[in-house]
């Protein structure tokens, strides 16, 4: 059932819908949550392929590549400056928050995000998948050494610091990049959350990047009732049991009320 929200709901089904929804949330053992661009677009962060256009006429898919960083990793570097610099300046929303609180209710929470804003951490959200990475984290291109770096604007190029036991190398931001394998690991946690969820969220996410776009048949066939809140209808649309079309910031503290 799709339904409009959360404008004005004037009929009877729309009521009932959304008060079904807001029972498997408060009944939920375990909750499993997909989220995408969308809902860091009510923060004001502009969604992968909108920002693109903004910058040097560059598209993300020339940039963000294996190939593109070492060719040139200063204009790299650069793009991901110009984009830290986007994200510092917002904040978190209320679907954010939303989601905190949900996590505090439910006994077992794992949320699984495509974005890479680090705002559910900065919310406060725990169990974190951050399946494509995170943009305030650096990883050294020859140790391997993770780390946290939130300097705006960052030091290019930066270098993996020997007086902090580091090696030296040049530093990369901790992103998945197009040809690049998602983390084993993070595969493995999201798939058992998916298999073991009564109910499943995915959240302003398209549905066309892979593996996440089979996350919610994934949990749909092992049983959990599968919730989708987007502005429009996604390639999700068809496999869920309920759609709720609206914004992330708006619908998620209602389903909370």
């Amino acid at each position: 059932m799709i339904a409009h929200f959360p404008n004005e709901m004037t009929t009877k089904w729309k009521m009932d819908q959304t008060g079904k929804i807001k029972e498997r949330i408060a009944k939920a053992r375990a909750i499993t949550v997909l989220t995408g661009a969308g809902i860091s677009a009510d923060s004001g962060i502009p969604t992968f392929r909108g920002e693109v256009g903004l910058w040097r006429n560059f598209r993300a898919e020339d940039l963000a590549t294996p190939g593109a960083f070492a060719r040139n990793p200063r204009l790299v570097w650069e793009w991901y400056d110009w984009r830290r610099g986007i994200i510092a300046s917002k904040s978190p929303n209320a679907g954010h928050q939303a989601l905190v609180e949900m996590e505090k209710r439910c006994p077992r929470f794992t949320l699984i995000t495509q974005n890479v804003d680090g705002f559910h951490a900065l919310a406060g959200n725990r169990n974190i998948v951050e399946l494509h990475g995170n943009i305030w984290k650096v990883r050294c291109t020859q140790c391997g050494q993770v780390s946290v770096n939130r300097d705006v604007p960052i030091q290019i190029l930066p270098y993996c610091k020997p007086a902090s036991g580091g090696c030296g190398g040049l530093l990369r931001p901790h992103i998945v990049w197009f040809g690049e394998a998602l983390d084993s690991r993070d595969i493995e946690k999201s798939m058992a959350a998916l298999q073991s969820c009564d109910l499943m969220l995915v959240i302003g996410t398209s549905g066309v990047v892979w593996p996440a776009a089979s996350f919610a048949e994934v949990a749909k066939s092992s049983g959990a009732y599968v919730v989708e809140v987007n502005l429009d209808p996604s390639a999700h649309s068809i496999v869920v049991d309920e759609v709720l079309l609206g914004r992330a910031s708006e619908a998620l503290p209602r389903l909370l009320s």
